[in-house]
């Protein structure tokens, strides 16, 4: 759907999701008003002997005012250290892409703070930072290669 077409939907209920865990978060971005793009762009990660791409790594979403790649992850561990590979091998190949990787912990902290889901239904990890004294649901989310402290210009922050 383009800008101009807008039919008083959001943003999260015109896209077509692999997970439900995708859509969740982009109601969120939709409810904070942050832009986002599902799916916009593939990376090269691996080649053949040839030069042929034999391996690409997609993100989930793209944020532009943060130039932020976001990749939500919560499978099996076995499928988590596959995806931090890709990711590893993202920042290799491309160290001027912006990449963080939302584990299922933060995200069950995410729904559990806006309410999309009870915090019965999963047992929730928290992060460091809420272990060390931080009230629950009061401070960010503990983001794979979160690099910077959280503040102003922070997705998290925003979040």
């Amino acid at each position: 759907m383009r800008p101009d077409e807008y039919d008083g939907r959001q943003q999260s209920e015109t896209v077509r999701f692999a997970h439900n865990s995708e859509r969740q978060f982009a109601k969120l971005l939709d409810f904070y008003q942050i832009e986002w793009e599902y799916e916009p762009r593939s990376f090269d990660i691996e080649w053949d002997e040839a030069g042929e791409v034999v391996k690409k790594f997609t993100p989930d979403f793209y944020l532009p005012q943060y130039d932020l790649f976001i990749e939500i992850t919560t499978l099996d561990q076995r499928l988590v250290t596959k995806k931090n590979r890709k990711v590893r091998r993202l920042r290799e190949l491309y160290p001027e892409i912006k990449c963080k990787v939302f584990y299922e912990r933060d995200y069950l902290n995410l729904l559990v703070k806006y309410g999309l889901e009870q915090p019965a239904q999963k047992s929730l990890v928290r992060s460091p930072r809420a272990r060390r004294g931080a009230p629950p649901g009061g401070g960010e989310v503990a983001a794979e290669g979160d690099d910077a402290a959280p503040g102003e210009g922070d997705v998290s922050s925003a979040l």
